[in-house]
């Protein structure tokens, strides 16, 4: 009877370790299934994220305000097209002087100044290169924008492929308890196996609490950049796969990042700035007249008795004692250069990010390809293990090390692909 036991649990072990490794071999074939259409996969992530990605354009509050922004620029286009004040003058003679056709009762004058020609143009352009300047500023908004969701998107994907690996190592869990208690029954294991096997599953289900936890906390940050209800659900995709090839960048696709064109931008409105100052420092025409109304004499009959005075007149305000421009001019210069070094500064900055994050996607592939070896060693020793309880030599001290072995290759891939996506989205920042 003990030898007919012995038979039976060892059919029932024989059953769960089949049952298992049909799971395994179906994971495996989604898992070749997935990277046989890892590139729909990536055009569905993608066009997932970039709905996402245009709501927040079209709801960020920041984003907003960068265009407000660039609609006061505009506004100021059609402020730039001014004159000087007309100017209005009324005196009356207290004292009237005497002429020879009357005496003289007031005077009333209207005068106009006029810029030199060309001048009202040019502080338009001006105002026309601010506002292309501040048009840029939201372009950078947007892409700093984009790769703020792209970045919560990927952090938010992590957690919950974690949680599912966690749910697969628990239910694995679950199977070695179950071939323990068989085990315990049959002599072969101690108490002490199963309740290991317990506490392990209670550390990975505490893990997944805590990612839960995590991914609450990014979900609101991910909907306050889409300027949403911060409980609304995320739609994240399932499986993410490193491709097969890196897309090839060159650090000549820098010179069309926003960030070095915004100092083009401002170079030219400086440009602008100095014709206009130019153009300031040219002569300015005032046109007027003047009108004096005329008492008629009674002692006498002159001709034109009475008639009353109509003065146009011409005037000229010319700079001679101001160097106010000449300054401006100075300062100009000054700018431009400042603005030079800036730009050169600033692609610095720039190709330095570009090669650390082309070097950190290149470590993520790397790690990738590691843990994708370690992690079918790992299963291969677990074949052994499982081959052994056929025989009835198991140590489940080797099953937990090689699960927490496994499950530890399975979250660094997890992190690996995070990694390479969140570089890409740096790089694709930087260079589209």
């Amino acid at each position: 009877m003990k030898n007919i036991k012995i038979i039976i649990c060892l059919l029932f072990v024989s059953a769960e370790v089949y049952a298992e490794r049909r799971r395994s071999a179906k994971a495996h074939l989604n898992a070749l299934l997935i990277m046989s259409i890892g590139l729909i996969s990536i055009s569905g992530q993608a066009q997932q994220l970039q709905s996402y990605i245009e709501e927040a354009e079209a709801n960020n509050p920041e984003i907003q305000a960068f265009e407000l922004r660039y609609n006061i620029a505009e506004e100021k286009v059609n402020e730039a097209n001014w004159l000087p004040n007309t100017e209005v003058s009324a005196g009356y003679f207290v004292s009237e002087p005497e002429t020879r056709v009357g005496a003289q009762r007031a005077r009333i004058g209207v005068k106009q100044m006029l810029p030199w020609f060309g001048t009202v143009t040019a502080r338009e352009n001006y105002a026309t290169s601010i506002a292309e300047a501040e048009y840029v500023e939201i372009t950078i908004a947007k892409r700093k924008l984009a790769l703020s969701v792209a970045q919560s998107y990927y952090r938010l994907y992590e957690t919950r492929a974690k949680q599912k690996v966690l749910d697969e190592n628990i239910q694995l869990l679950k199977t070695y308890e179950r071939l323990a208690l068989t085990s315990v029954e049959v002599g072969k294991a101690s108490a002490v196996d199963v309740l290991r096997l317990q506490i392990r599953q209670n550390e990975l289900q505490q893990q997944k609490e805590v990612l839960e936890e995590e991914f609450s906390a990014e979900q609101t940050t991910f909907n306050n950049l889409l300027n949403r209800d911060e409980n609304s659900t995320v739609d994240v995709v399932a499986t993410m796969e490193i491709p097969e090839n890196d897309p090839i960048y060159g650090t000549d696709a820098l010179s069309l990042n926003p960030e070095l064109l915004k100092y083009d931008k401002l170079y030219e409105s400086i440009a602008q700035s100095e014709l206009l100052n130019q153009r300031e420092s040219l002569p300015m025409i005032g046109f007027g007249v003047d009108y004096l109304p005329v008492s008629e004499r009674t002692d006498m009959k002159p001709i034109d008795n009475g008639k009353d005075v109509l003065m146009p007149m011409v005037s000229v305000s010319i700079p001679i004692f101001n160097n106010r421009y000449k300054s401006i001019s100075r300062q100009n210069e000054l700018r431009q250069q400042e603005i030079e070094t800036q730009k050169e500064q600033r692609l610095n900055v720039l190709e330095s990010a570009f090669a650390k994050a082309i070097s950190q996607r290149n470590q993520a592939r790397i790690k990738f390809n590691t843990q994708s070896k370690n992690l079918k060693q790992a299963k291969d020793a677990e074949q052994i293990l499982i081959k052994n309880y056929e025989t009835g030599t198991i140590d489940f001290n080797d099953v937990l090390d090689i699960q927490e072995l496994q499950l530890k290759f399975q979250m660094n891939q997890i992190e690996s692909v995070q990694m390479y996506y969140v570089q890409q989205s740096i790089i694709n920042y930087l260079i589209q």
